[in-house]
């Protein structure tokens, strides 16, 4: 993956761990066409090769903003076909996070306002700063969540919480994004990035086949009957049998020393 960014950061923490930093802080790390064309580039290149990397934390720059959603300056004057070609960016982005094989866990260090917050409903899961504050906004100016809003929150929080959030377009605290489900932990802000790398690299150093095929059962299974769920959990389980790492795993067990995985 030999991409460059003007308006990412990407950094390796660990071996098999991807830091990715929005990375606007003067403008709250807002979305502008370039931000959301980036993260669809980076999102879309790992869905092609992930490379070595297992895991991938994404986070905002500073401690004021995670992302305050689009940036409504570069929005001003747009024709509605102008804005409807950017806002196929910011869909294809939000269709790449969620189809990304490997697991992602934002690291929400501030405000996570609008597409923002549709950015870190995406990823597997957040962890949240002690100040981070959610909300989706749209319809206070006129529009609706259309980056994946209205379908994750639901599926966080449940639908009469979505309903009230969306439709007041209210913030809410890290505090009860946590109580509600949609956050798994609340830390520190000097703690939250290497709170969430060290979970990264904990899910990193497990068979990347196996890490894959989970987070694929569950995702999918989740839309799904019980009875049509357990049968992709099984087609799922059985793509882990004649792998190496799977005998890798059994064979490092029985051996008493830590596994070697490869992915293969």
């Amino acid at each position: 993956m030999n991409l460059s960014f003007e308006t990412l950061n990407i950094a390796r923490p660990q071996e098999q761990v991807a830091l990715v930093t929005l990375n606007r802080p003067a403008a709250a790390n807002a979305m502008n066409t370039q931000l959301g064309t980036e993260l669809m580039a980076l999102f879309e290149a790992l869905n092609l090769d992930a490379g070595a990397t297992r895991c991938v934390v994404l986070t905002g720059a500073g401690d004021r903003a995670f992302c305050a959603g689009a940036d409504l300056k570069e929005r001003k004057d747009m024709t509605d076909e102008a804005w409807v070609q950017q806002h196929l960016i910011y869909e294809r982005m939000a269709r790449a996070i969620l189809a990304c094989p490997i697991p992602i866990i934002a690291a929400v260090n501030g405000a996570a306002y609008g597409g923002g917050c549709e950015i870190a409903l995406a990823c597997d899961f957040i962890y949240a700063a002690e100040h981070a504050r959610f909300a989706l906004t749209e319809v206070t100016l006129g529009i609706m969540p259309g980056a994946g809003g209205t379908q994750n929150l639901p599926r966080a929080v449940g639908e009469r919480r979505a309903k009230e959030v969306i439709l007041t377009g209210k913030p809410f605290t890290a505090a009860e994004a946590q109580q509600w489900g949609l956050a798994n932990r609340i830390l520190p802000s000097a703690e939250l990035v290497s709170a969430a790398v060290e979970t990264a690299d904990a899910i990193a150093r497990n068979a990347p086949i196996s890490v894959r095929q989970a987070k694929q059962a569950i995702s999918r299974g989740l839309n799904m009957s019980l009875w049509d769920g357990l049968a992709l959990e099984t087609e799922a389980y059985h793509r882990t049998v004649p792998t190496e790492d799977r005998r890798e795993g059994i064979r490092s067990f029985n051996e008493k020393r830590p596994p070697n995985f490869k992915g293969k």
